[in-house]
């Protein structure tokens, strides 16, 4: 009772609220998304992400050495098809040299303790721009799923050390994760987008892969913003279909889920801040209305005390330079 009871007493200096402070951000947190072209010697900045890139192979490679010498250990990967290797049942997905399964290996050979993640989607790969097979319009689930698995199986036999499907077609994670216990991969870990909403936050990724859908949207397989049970519905199945690690997306405007997710579940729990929310500080703070700095790192503290394991962040490097 006040005043005996002076809150403002743990707050009085940087040294007191860093003592108390129940949220601590540390490099270990960060899954970095990279962007992967055909080339070399490229690296071109992405229109609509102001100061993130798209890499070729041999710029791939210093990159990720430099973000290992950061103290930042794990990246996911994303690659951008050329048009013509694009089809509707994803057919460059399976080529085992292909560009992801080239980028994997680019990237374990130079930095060997890096964890690997990859984008298990068929998207970059569609000539319809969908996550899925397309029949008479529809999106085909089942033999999308087993699309699916035969590209986590060649995503694993390169080298990947958690496969991340973001497709949100039902019983894919039990496809692949049966399919790898087949194959003897028994120790390559699924990090599964569980909870991904049909959002409005997607547009510069879209521009980063040139994956847009070529027709429609994606509401029937990713997920009304507007509900909230769902996600902890699509969350525990993906568990028991075999998912280690499972993931809300976006960030911000789904802080809800993250916690209630949080609560539901024993398995860690990942956040996608997503290339909208990036967007939306860049282009304000150079507009001088917000302060880049402040106003990110209160984004990634309110993701990881809403319950976050780990963070997918473009941010992650710009944050790990103020950390240190």
């Amino acid at each position: 009772m006040y005043p005996l009871r002076r809150n403002r007493r743990l707050r009085t200096s940087e040294v007191v609220r860093s003592l108390v402070r129940e949220t601590i951000m540390s490099p270990n947190d960060f899954l970095v998304p990279l962007f992967v072209v055909e080339g070399k010697g490229v690296k071109e900045e992405i229109a609509s992400m102001p100061n993130y890139y798209r890499f070729s192979l041999d710029l791939l490679e210093k990159e990720v050495k430099e973000l290992w010498k950061m103290g930042l250990k794990s990246v996911l990967l994303f690659v951008k098809v050329p048009d013509n290797l694009k089809d509707n049942s994803g057919t460059e997905a399976l080529n085992a040299e292909g560009l992801m399964q080239r980028a994997i290996k680019t990237v374990k050979n130079a930095t060997p303790e890096m964890l690997v993640m990859t984008d298990v989607a068929l998207d970059p790969y569609s000539s319809f721009g969908h996550d899925g097979v397309v029949a008479d319009g529809k999106i085909i689930n089942d033999d999308t799923t087993a699309i699916l698995a035969e590209m986590s199986l060649s995503h694993a036999k390169a080298g990947a050390d958690f496969l991340a499907p973001s497709d949100m077609m039902d019983g894919r994670i039990f496809e692949i994760r049966s399919l790898l216990e087949d194959e003897g991969f028994h120790d390559t870990g699924i990090m599964s987008y569980s909870a991904k909403y049909a959002s409005a936050f997607y547009g510069p990724f879209r521009d980063a892969l040139d994956s847009a859908p070529g027709f429609g949207d994606k509401k029937t397989y990713q997920m009304d913003p507007a509900n909230r049970e769902e996600a902890i519905r699509e969350t525990l199945m993906d568990i028991e279909e075999g998912a280690d690690i499972v993931m809300v997306k976006p960030g911000l405007c789904y802080l809800d889920i993250v916690r209630d997710i949080k609560e539901a579940v024993h398995v860690p729990v990942a956040v996608y801040q997503v290339s909208g929310e990036y967007a939306m500080i860049k282009a304000a703070s150079e507009k001088g209305w917000l302060d880049h700095d402040a106003v990110m790192m209160e984004q990634l503290t309110a993701i990881k005390r809403a319950g976050a394991n780990m963070i997918a962040s473009y941010f992650a490097k710009d944050a790990v330079k103020l950390l240190s």
